[in-house]
């Protein structure tokens, strides 16, 4: 067993036993510092291990906190937000998952919406590094915004240039079908 799995493994509650993450609802360590250092196939057992444990303790943000991020990182992202919504749902003062969520809805570059969810991050943070990484998140945001690097949303009714190209379209038919 490599040393990775052995590390994920120590991370996951088995019944009956005592976890190897210290303290309550403390979130897990990631054992690795590059995402891309972590091959799929480990990627895939890791997945598989933390789904299992959050079976185990449904009521683990953390956990689920952990699950988001590695389908973030296994490019899944239906499968992540799904996670980390439900780490909010059962902890919505966890300052991690809150984080988490806003960042993965900055990277789909839904800016607006990853601002909101930001700024309830902000509120949540504890500790300085907490307050910066929001910060930094919320500035870089800001930017994006500025720069027009968004999805755009388009809030204007169709029925104008849909009745318009109709019409349009009838009048060309009736002058080729005369001039036939």
């Amino acid at each position: 067993m490599t040393t990775l799995q052995t590390t994920v493994t120590a991370m996951i509650p088995r019944p009956g036993a005592v976890t190897a993450v210290p303290g309550p609802n403390r979130f897990p360590v990631l054992p690795w510092k590059d995402p891309h250092s972590v091959s799929p196939e480990n990627l895939a057992l890791i997945i598989v291990q933390l789904k299992q444990a959050c079976v185990l303790e449904p009521k683990n943000a953390d956990l689920h906190t952990c699950l988001g991020i590695v389908h973030a990182m296994n490019y899944d992202v239906y499968r992540s937000m799904d996670a980390l919504e439900e780490a909010r749902s059962i902890d919505p003062g966890n300052f991690l998952a809150q984080f988490k969520y806003a960042e993965l809805l900055f990277r789909l570059r839904a800016l607006d919406r990853a601002e909101e969810e930001t700024h309830r991050a902000v509120e949540l943070a504890n500790s300085n590094w907490e307050l910066g990484q929001t910060r930094h998140q919320l500035s870089e945001i800001r930017r994006m915004k500025r720069e027009g690097t968004q999805k755009p949303t388009f809030k204007k009714s169709l029925v104008i240039p849909v009745a318009a190209l109709s019409i349009l379209f009838l009048v060309v038919s009736f002058l080729y079908m005369v001039n036939r």
